[in-house]
């Protein structure tokens, strides 16, 4: 099979998001302050990991499309669909947003772009699945950094 100029173009949109995921991921990395510091460092590498991992199958699928992927810095850079993650120190607390948005904002373009995929090539629409389900997982995940638990749920025999 062959990839048409649109699954072309819709894995590419993938593919540039994962990329930036992956540098912004690490740029959060090395940056990081603050209280748990440790343990969101960790989950940034699990995010880093993740996002290197899906763009590398996606890229890959593209060629056995006979598509041509492009991670160029300028392609990237041009293309990203993630906001610029910002330079210098950045609390837990502010890093758990932004990152979180950007997990939120790679699965977003998948989503987008899924039923397309889907319609010409279901092997490809498969990779987008797992790797929607695996940010997202790690959207939660690292979310939970700052949530608050809520009021305690009451039943029959609390009272």
């Amino acid at each position: 099979m062959k990839a048409s100029p649109t699954l072309a173009s819709a894995l590419q949109l993938v593919l540039t998001d994962l990329i930036e995921l992956h540098l912004q991921g690490k740029q959060a990395h090395w940056n990081l302050v603050g209280t748990n510091f440790r343990d969101l460092h960790l989950q940034l590498d699990e995010i880093v990991a993740a996002a290197r991992l899906f763009a590398d199958e996606v890229a890959e699928r593209m060629r056995a499309l006979h598509a041509l992927p492009d991670g160029s810095s300028s392609t990237v850079s041009a293309g990203s669909r993630l906001e610029e993650f910002p330079q210098g120190l950045t609390s837990t607390k502010d890093t758990v947003k932004l990152v979180t948005a950007r997990l939120e904002r790679s699965v977003q373009t998948m989503r987008d772009v899924h039923d397309e995929v889907d319609e010409e090539d279901p092997t490809s629409a498969d990779l987008l699945h797992a790797a929607i389900e695996r940010l997202e997982q790690l959207a939660w995940m690292v979310n939970a950094e700052t949530m608050a638990a809520s009021a305690p749920v009451t039943g029959p025999a609390d009272k």
